[in-house]
């Protein structure tokens, strides 16, 4: 069996080298032109509830804390510093989530971390609901950020793992698709249901993903881990459909795989197959904090309201929706493009934006003398319509959008869930969803102390060379996944030149 493992190892390696490829695709080619996937997209559908449920969470705090801050009952109304809470709090819940998360998938699988997430959605929705005070929000929000940290582990997990290489990509967007669908649907039922009722309408797509899931197959990879090879046939043929023969791809995610069976040790870290891509996903989770998203979300407001859009709602609804069609994009396009490419050409939309962003921002503050402070002054700009610089404010903040929206925003995600190994998947992924998330919460709480320390045009240039640092990391490390097994993938990181040389069989 160990001579078989390696025999695949090495054809899965000389694939990625160009050698023997054309056998090797041409026998997944034939393979995959059997491959019916209706059943695929309806077991995505049920796991991106999850994202979308997630996405609920995020855009809450929006239409909530405004009503919330002006609220006539004495024992739930929020001043600054417990609104500011209210919105911050969800990142601490979803760090935690992202380390019960990792241990979920290892110890109960894809599937049933999936169903049993949606119970503190449900749970937190309806204590915030039922609050009778601020704490009760708190907790709410908690649970609510607890389920979302999970969901942002597993959901990509689960998909990555179901999916096949010909659609792994777009399925795998899906996930940032849904989050920023769940962002919008909340603003814009913000405009129109109190606070209560928004919560009851988040609590619907959680109850709707634990129905679901009901109906929905473990993940072929995981079974196999267990050795459940039956099980795992049986959930090829449901996603596969009737004509693909699963008894083929069940065997070759089993003799590419060298770790069925085993489980995650300390000692796995000294493994190049381990702590390259764990370096790469870390890596990429921190730099899609350090792209500045956070700070163009938190100023949106403001910039739509200089550029006289009297109703900042609708404004906020229409940076979702831009977030939505341009993630769509990204996702019909994503198993063409690459992930490498969209990555590079999103950070340099989002480089030349935050830099055009620093200059908006050092120009506005040499007119009034307040950079820090940028949007608390009335600024004469705003006054002479000659010299009116919110057109590049607006048209910085579009570009931006669009570039997160077509790479930073969903390919991390989606590489975090390609490149490790089955039997560190629950550990891996774990640390970077914790990176994202506390990077998350120490950048939107520092923020306004960086802006003192730096001014306003000196904390988007800064941005703007982390965008330029994530272009020059993408080129150098990050491996292009697209139409590669995840086995391929994984031995693509395991393997080096020299090594190829010597394994290959003369």
């Amino acid at each position: 069996m160990m001579e078989i493992q390696n025999n695949e190892s090495r054809r899965l390696l000389d694939a990625e080298y160009g050698e023997e490829e054309t056998g090797v695709r041409s026998e997944q080619d034939e393979y995959l032109d059997k491959v019916k996937n209706g059943k695929l997209y309806l077991a995505t559908f049920a796991a991106v509830l999850g994202p979308l449920s997630f996405g609920s969470v995020l855009g809450y705090s929006s239409p909530a804390i405004p009503e919330l801050s002006t609220i006539t009952d004495p024992r739930l109304q929020l001043d600054k510093e417990e609104a500011s809470w209210f919105g911050s709090i969800v990142t601490i819940g979803a760090a935690i989530g992202g380390l019960l998360g990792g241990w979920m998938v290892d110890k109960i699988g894809r599937k049933l971390s999936l169903m049993f997430c949606s119970i503190p959605y449900i749970f937190g929705f309806t204590i915030i609901i039922a609050a009778q005070n601020v704490w009760m929000l708190y907790l709410g929000r908690v649970l609510t950020g607890l389920a979302s940290g999970v969901t942002s582990l597993v959901v990509p997990l689960y998909i990555s793992e179901m999916a096949h290489e010909r659609v792994r990509g777009a399925m795998g967007s899906c996930v940032q698709l849904m989050v920023v669908t769940g962002i919008m649907g909340v603003y814009i039922a913000g405009l129109s249901l109190d606070w209560r009722w928004l919560a009851i309408c988040c609590s619907i797509p959680p109850t709707l993903m634990m129905v679901f899931m009901c109906f929905m197959p473990e993940t072929p990879r995981f079974l196999l881990s267990q050795g459940k090879r039956r099980e795992a046939e049986e959930a090829l043929r449901f996603l596969r459909g009737p004509d693909a023969p699963a008894e083929w791809e069940c065997a070759r995610i089993e003799d590419a795989s060298d770790d069925q069976g085993g489980s995650f040790g300390m000692a796995d870290l000294k493994d190049p197959g381990v702590y390259k891509p764990l370096g790469v996903g870390i890596m990429l989770m921190l730099f899609q904090q350090l792209t500045g998203i956070n700070a163009i979300m938190f100023y949106a407001e403001t910039i739509f309201e200089k550029a006289n859009f009297k109703n900042s709602n609708v404004a906020t609804v229409v940076v979702a929706a831009t977030q939505v069609v341009f993630t769509a994009v990204a996702a019909l396009v994503m198993d063409r493009a690459g992930r490498k490419l969209l990555l590079i050409l999103s950070g340099v939309f989002m480089c030349l934006s935050t830099a055009a962003f620093g200059v908006y921002f050092k120009l506005s503050s040499e007119t009034h003398g307040n950079s820090s402070g940028l949007f608390l002054v009335e600024s004469p700009l705003a006054q002479n319509p000659a010299s009116d610089l919110s057109w590049l404010a607006l048209s910085s903040m579009g570009f931006f959008i669009t570039g997160f929206s077509l790479g930073w925003g969903p390919i991390p995600w989606l590489v975090m869930s390609e490149i490790f190994p089955t039997r560190v998947k629950g550990f891996a992924s774990s640390v970077c969803v914790l990176t994202n998330w506390g990077s998350a919460f120490v950048i939107t709480k520092t923020f306004q102390n960086l802006m003192d320390l730096l001014t306003s045009a000196g904390t988007f240039w800064l941005f703007s060379g982390c965008c330029a640092l994530n272009i020059v990391f993408t080129i150098i490390f990050v491996p292009e996944t697209k139409g590669k097994t995840l086995e391929q993938i994984q031995a693509r990181f395991k393997g080096t030149p020299e090594q190829l040389s010597y394994n290959r069989p003369t």
